[in-house]
């Protein structure tokens, strides 16, 4: 049992050092919302959410004053949209999309998650829908964000689907080239994706869970930062191991936190609870930040040699730290390096310091991908695709969730910088070198088996 004395000791210590928890997601499976006539189907997929989801921000906003830890971000994730598309038209789509973004929107969360489609190894008729309507949706609905997994350890890459979202993601950013391509902020890519994963833009319910659950991220660069930081204060001398077990210790009082939160809302939803997602998933606010834990462990330039050693450290403290506190960890739970979203990480990449390959490496031990990342617009749809393609393989080998939340901004080169307001935050475009070199490869499409490693059953 969580013992609440140990909670409000956590929170009284942690207090004023961005601890937060970054978001309460209500899952819901829509399947039972098919219908052969769309406006049916309209109408109960929206009397479903709003049934569900009406209470979930005053309780959220609730229990959050009780413990005195703000729940940032309320949203709302369902079950793959492609289930209920398909026989259906684009269309369809479109107005299916509205719909979930005026439940959102009547609810009073932030995004409606579930906007996917799984591909990883073919692509559906109703996946096929899903994929056509993605630039519309994105760039006709507030709320609304979309997945879309293309490989899996099991299936290996889907080359077609690869090839197909890059020219989808030129399109999105084409379609909202008025505000610098943001429909792709509300867009990812995955390799293994999680199907509890409570984190926008890649939330679902996956086919394996409950009627409706809520999951939990829980965040808190700014906590493990300061609790780093206090550590190197005492003057002794300390190792990387010993830097290591105190942001397990950190991280084990957050997931504390964010379970008893999460638990309390659960049980007055009326619903199961699902998991705890913690994340050290980065903010604008200077602080809350992963590149500065980076630079506390004493890379002084982000991107330097030994960065990726860095991430990999923090990454595994993370999750060691969270599974101790609780038997319900689960989504991505790891460290997050999206670039316009931590400060530290933008200013890495306006410096210089942090270039397109080295975050690539980066990504190969921390817990998404490469998330965020602006790059020109005019970079081809091919080369948008190898970035994906590398990043699907680092998932695949690895056996480690991937993703890729590319932003190609129009009318933008390298060095521009641009400000996506907000949680989004802002960063410079960063050089995509080599880019059209990868065409070929792209256009062959087809499956990249999945690897070896895969037969261990």
């Amino acid at each position: 049992m969580l013992r609440t004395d140990e909670i409000l000791s956590t929170i009284r210590m942690l207090h004023a050092e961005h601890l937060d928890v970054r978001a309460v997601t209500l899952a819901l499976n829509v399947e039972d919302c098919a219908a052969p006539n769309v406006d049916h189907m309209c109408r109960k997929l929206k009397e479903k959410i709003t049934a569900r989801a009406s209470r979930l921000v005053d309780i959220c906003d609730r229990v959050g004053a009780k413990y005195g830890i703000p729940v940032v971000n309320k949203r709302l994730a369902i079950s793959p949209v492609s289930t209920l598309l398909a026989g259906h038209g684009k269309g369809a789509a479109l107005q299916v999309a509205r719909t979930l973004d005026a439940a959102a929107a009547a609810c009073g969360v932030d995004f409606v998650g579930g906007y996917t489609a799984l591909v990883h190894k073919g692509i559906s008729s109703g996946d096929q829908v899903v994929l056509d309507s993605l630039p519309e949706v994105l760039a006709s609905t507030q709320k609304v964000c979309a997945s879309v997994n293309v490989a899996s350890r099991k299936a290996g890459i889907n080359m077609d689907a690869v090839r197909e979202m890059g020219r989808i993601i030129v399109r999105t950013a084409e379609l909202t080239a008025d505000r610098k391509g943001f429909g792709c902020a509300k867009l990812v890519v995955f390799a293994n994706i999680p199907e509890d994963n409570p984190f926008m833009a890649g939330a679902y319910l996956g086919s394996g869970e409950p009627e409706a659950t809520v999951n939990i991220g829980v965040s808190g660069p700014g906590v493990v930062g300061s609790a780093l930081k206090r550590r190197l204060e005492r003057g002794d001398k300390v190792t990387l191991g010993d830097l290591a077990e105190e942001i397990k210790i950190t991280s084990f009082r957050v997931t504390r936190v964010g379970e008893l939160i999460g638990r309390e809302v659960a049980a007055e939803l009326g619903v199961a609870f699902g998991i705890v997602d913690l994340s050290l998933a980065p903010t604008p606010m200077v602080g809350d930040s992963v590149g500065e834990i980076i630079r506390t462990l004493g890379i002084d330039r982000i991107g330097a040699p030994g960065s990726t050693a860095a991430v990999a450290m923090l990454n595994d403290a993370v999750k060691k730290g969270g599974l101790f506190a609780s038997s319900s960890v689960g989504g991505l739970s790891g460290a997050f390096i999206p670039v316009s979203e931590d400060a530290a990480l933008a200013e890495a990449v306006r410096s210089g310091s942090l270039v397109l390959e080295k975050l690539e490496a980066m990504t190969s031990v921390c817990s998404v991908g490469l998330d965020m990342v602006a790059i020109p617009g005019d970079t081809p749809p091919e080369t948008i695709s190898a970035l994906i393609a590398d990043e699907m393989a680092i998932g695949v080998i690895n056996d480690k969730t991937t993703a890729c939340r590319l932003i190609p901004v129009p009318g933008a080169k390298a060095g521009d910088w641009v400000d996506f307001g907000g949680l989004f935050g802002a960063a410079p475009v960063i050089e995509v070198r080599n880019a059209g070199a990868s065409a070929r490869f792209i256009q062959f499409g087809g499956r990249i088996p999945a690897p070896l490693q895969s037969l261990g059953n």
